[in-house]
């Protein structure tokens, strides 16, 4: 069920959008444990003068070749889960292209998956792989 924004610079290869959308969904399925189609991502590709980042923030250094994922989920993951997940992402995405780790963004905004989406048809379906609130 999450609905993933991936925002990046316009300049990285298709090669290298689809790799991170593919890091992506694949660090979900591991460690959120969605099923394989559900598959639901948006590429904002970027000029350089609209990705804004401190070159250093926290102690974590960021280049021009940042990368901000959002993901909206639906609530009942642990802090665990999520901590394995933002692992899971940087580390697929720093390996399967020239991304470091270090450019990778990660945001988590949860709602209650049982009432806060749709798939179509203009109707609220029924998740079977969220803990019910």
């Amino acid at each position: 069920m999450p609905f993933v924004r991936i925002s990046l610079p316009k300049k990285l290869s298709l090669e290298t959008k689809n790799n991170i959308s593919e890091s992506i969904h694949y660090a979900l399925i591991a460690e959120f444990n969605i099923p394989k189609d559900d598959y639901f991502h948006v590429i904002e590709e970027l000029e350089p003068h609209q990705i804004k980042y401190p070159e250093n923030y926290l102690g974590v250094s960021h280049s021009e070749e940042i990368v901000y994922v959002q993901i909206i989920a639906g609530q009942g993951r642990t802090l665990e889960q999520k901590k394995k997940l933002y692992n899971q992402i940087a580390t697929k995405i720093s390996t399967a292209t020239s991304i470091l780790i270090n450019n990778v963004i990660i945001v988590l905004l949860e709602n209650n998956g049982l009432e806060n989406w749709s798939f179509g048809n203009g109707e609220i379906q029924e998740s079977t792989h969220l803990k019910k609130l």
